[in-house]
């Protein structure tokens, strides 16, 4: 997401807090993800390259939804913003 041209301090301190709320509430999404398909799946006797299936969606499973949960933040809450107070002059 792009920021807009002109953002006061405040707004962007804002979107700072917004950006820090939402990377936590992923990081609590992932460890659900973690344990549902680790844990959960621990009692299966299903196997996928003579490997328990509880391994696969531990590890790969959880690994495909971070990167899909990164994603998201990257193009759905993070912008790119300076968090200086004023633009910076080039020809001092």
């Amino acid at each position: 997401m792009q920021a807009p041209k002109h953002l006061s301090y405040k707004e962007k301190l804002e979107q700072a807090t917004k950006e820090a709320k939402a990377t936590v509430v992923a990081l609590v999404a992932v460890i659900a993800v973690w344990i549902l398909l680790g844990f959960g799946l621990a009692g299966s006797d299903i196997t996928l390259f003579h490997t328990p299936i509880w391994v696969l969606g531990g590890t790969v499973g959880t690994w495909i939804f971070t990167i899909a949960v990164c994603v998201f933040l990257a193009k759905k809450v993070f912008m790119d913003f300076d968090l200086d107070e004023e633009e910076v002059d080039d020809a001092r």
